[in-house]
């Protein structure tokens, strides 16, 4: 039977602590089916066109240029799920994902490392993988590709996360509540 193919995406800065790597070679495992989008900079690019190349993967990866912060949007538009496979190091660890907000706040369901502030950022509005864990990224990809109901259901409850937490108003009312309970 002929499907759609999944697409799944990155946009972030290619550089070793990223995990995009992870990436590459999680997608390398899943069926045909599942597409790679990969857009950003960085020092690492030279190695992932050389993975990709190896892993003989380059007829469903799109490696594209860094964008401007405002077509971000129209990007995720273009994808099925959102992945930050962040690497902590001695010298970085991943202080809060922007990407991530951006992807849930349009309903795309999002998968990240267990680096650093990912988990809190995500909450149970997506799916959390130990980072540096290749197997366990690729069955969290496959587990999304073969159910479009919990796409569908994380896409949601991501875009609530974001509508609670995430807002201007939702981090003014934060801050009230913390200098009342200062104050009292």
């Amino acid at each position: 039977p002929s499907q759609r193919n999944l697409v799944v995406g990155y946009i972030g800065r290619l550089v070793p602590e990223k995990g995009v790597l992870d990436l590459v070679e999680a997608v390398a495992r899943l069926p045909e089916t599942i597409h790679l989008r990969l857009i950003g900079d960085g020092t690492l690019r030279p190695a992932i066109e050389a993975r990709i190349a190896a892993l003989n993967i380059g007829a469903r990866v799109e490696l594209l240029p860094s964008i401007p912060s405002t077509r971000v949007p129209e990007e995720l538009r273009r994808i099925d799920i959102l992945v930050l496979p962040s690497h902590t190091t001695q010298t970085w660890k991943e202080q809060f994902g922007r990407i991530l907000i951006e992807a849930m706040s349009c309903a795309v369901p999002v998968i990240g490392s267990s680096s650093a502030a990912i988990p809190d950022v995500i909450g149970d509005a997506g799916v959390i993988y130990p980072e540096g864990n290749i197997v366990a990224l690729t069955e969290a990809l496959r587990q999304l590709a073969d159910n479009p109901t919990l796409r569908n259901d994380l896409g949601r409850r991501g875009r609530e996360r974001v509508l609670a937490h995430y807002t201007q108003a939702a981090i003014a009312r934060s801050y009230h509540i913390a200098y009342r309970s200062m104050l009292n």
